[in-house]
């Protein structure tokens, strides 16, 4: 029996993190110079049930019955088993590997849930559609955020930019979730601190944070919104020039909310002054990567300066 394999791409968010969470609309990208990928191979050596798992980005190599309950890989195998009716799979291994930093703010949690899930349900026979693959992967990002938006999953599986809403807590709607056209392509530079950003800390922090000033917060929120509005019709009418001063107004926002850091802070100053068109942290916060809207024929210039700074690891990615 053949092995079969599947990827899924890094993202990042261009605008309207963590206001996202709180029902205002997100903007977000994939990033296909990182992947995650998963192979699953039949192992009739062993007995039926067997599933034996190969991480090696986080030096894991044990068998599923092994894995904590709630570890996310055991959530994700868990989640996929139950939505298909299996309830002893044939004997099998997998191997995860990726090329996505972890706890930098590029999705890699969603990305392996992804890509198992696309490999794993081929190997059993019953390929699904990616709008069950997006659900299952929001169930196993609540294990790895707390309180996840959804955004990560939803971009990582359709590998196309999207807007997003996610439904606010008890209104019974549902994400309102767009394919984004864009007309013109435009570059980003991604910048790495090198910090660890877990990111249920951080959105923790900001769920308590506006419980003790939801007044505030939601005037703060609104405002991230707005910008996200923008954004989205600057990007579909391929009205590029004011872009960059959105993400600088984005990352002023996100700082009174607590949740940039110094090392942020520097790589957006050093972006700016080296002739980015604006910049802004992405994702959780308090450390992970931050972003930069640049010239393609700056890109030598930023990216030196930001290594120059400190960022340890450097991604240029088109948008478009």
């Amino acid at each position: 029996m053949p092995a079969f394999t599947a990827s899924a791409p890094g993202k990042i968010i261009l605008f309207g993190e963590h206001a996202v969470v709180y029902g205002q609309p997100a903007i977000a990208v994939p990033v296909s110079q990182v992947q995650a990928r998963a192979v699953v191979r039949a192992d009739p050596g062993q007995r039926p049930g067997r599933v034996s798992i190969q991480a090696p980005d986080i030096h894991l190599e044990t068998d599923l019955a092994d894995l904590p309950g709630e570890h996310p890989l055991a959530a994700a195998f868990r989640a996929l088993f139950s939505s298909l009716g299996v309830s002893q799979p044939p004997a099998l291994s997998v191997r995860v590997t990726s090329t996505i930093p972890i706890a930098a703010g590029l999705g890699s949690g969603a990305a392996v849930s992804v890509a198992l899930f696309r490999a794993l349900s081929a190997f059993l026979g019953h390929s699904l559609e990616d709008e069950q693959i997006c659900a299952l992967a929001f169930e196993v990002e609540k294990l790895h955020h707390g309180t996840p938006s959804g955004i990560d999953n939803t971009v990582i599986t359709y590998a196309r930019p999207v807007f997003f809403e996610r439904d606010r807590e008890g209104n019974g709607r549902e994400n309102k979730v767009e394919l984004l056209r864009v007309p013109r392509p435009f570059t980003i530079l991604i910048a790495d601190t090198g910090i660890p950003s877990p990111t249920a800390i951080a959105v923790g922090d900001v769920r308590r944070a506006r419980e003790a000033e939801p007044e505030r917060y939601e005037t703060i929120f609104t405002s991230i919104g707005e910008i996200a509005r923008e954004a989205r019709a600057m990007i579909e009418a391929g009205e590029l020039d004011a872009l960059g001063s959105l993400m600088d107004r984005n990352h002023a926002l996100l700082r009174e909310i607590g949740v940039s850091s110094p090392a942020l802070d520097r790589l957006v100053r050093v972006a700016r002054s080296a002739g980015a068109l604006g910049a802004k942290l992405s994702g959780g916060g308090r450390g992970g990567n931050m972003i930069s809207l640049i010239d393609p024929q700056a890109a030598q210039h930023v990216n030196q300066a930001l290594q120059e700074a400190g960022a340890t690891r450097t991604i240029l990615t088109t948008i478009g």
